[in-house]
């Protein structure tokens, strides 16, 4: 099993809610996960217009896939997370602690003018150690 050791140095500002830094070692295993969205069964983009519903899906999408190879989220080390609006970070706050903790892994969110379909709002990469 890793140590996953989330870290700060001093001088440096230590957020509340995410780690600027994340300390892996012994790890036997490295996941590199593509940007997961809300997609309905047949590949559609699901809950449109729901921001909550469409993050929801996306981290749900994550800890599947991380599960699926003997993982839970805290093997999670770095999210990336793209979303259209940056009003939405609000929403999002709460289902990362959700998913994630309250003091989660390192973490970068970034505002673009939009993903691959027009009707996603958000979509979340991420590395997991297992």
């Amino acid at each position: 099993m890793p140590n996953i050791e989330r870290f700060c140095a001093p001088g440096v500002f230590d957020p509340p809610t995410y780690s600027q830094g994340v300390k892996v070692t012994a790890g036997q295993a490295i996941l590199f996960l593509s940007g997961q969205v809300a997609y309905e069964r047949d590949g559609r983009p699901a809950f449109r217009g729901d921001f909550t519903a469409q993050a929801r899906g996306a981290f749900d999408a994550i800890k599947r896939l991380v599960e699926a190879q003997g993982g839970t989220m805290a093997n999670v080390v770095k999210i990336t997370t793209y979303v259209t609006d940056m009003r939405y970070r609000a929403d999002l706050a709460p289902l990362r602690e959700e998913f994630l903790g309250k003091k989660v892994c390192a973490s970068t969110l970034v505002e673009i003018g939009r993903l691959a379909h027009p009707d996603w709002m958000i979509e979340i990469e991420a590395i997991a150690v297992i």
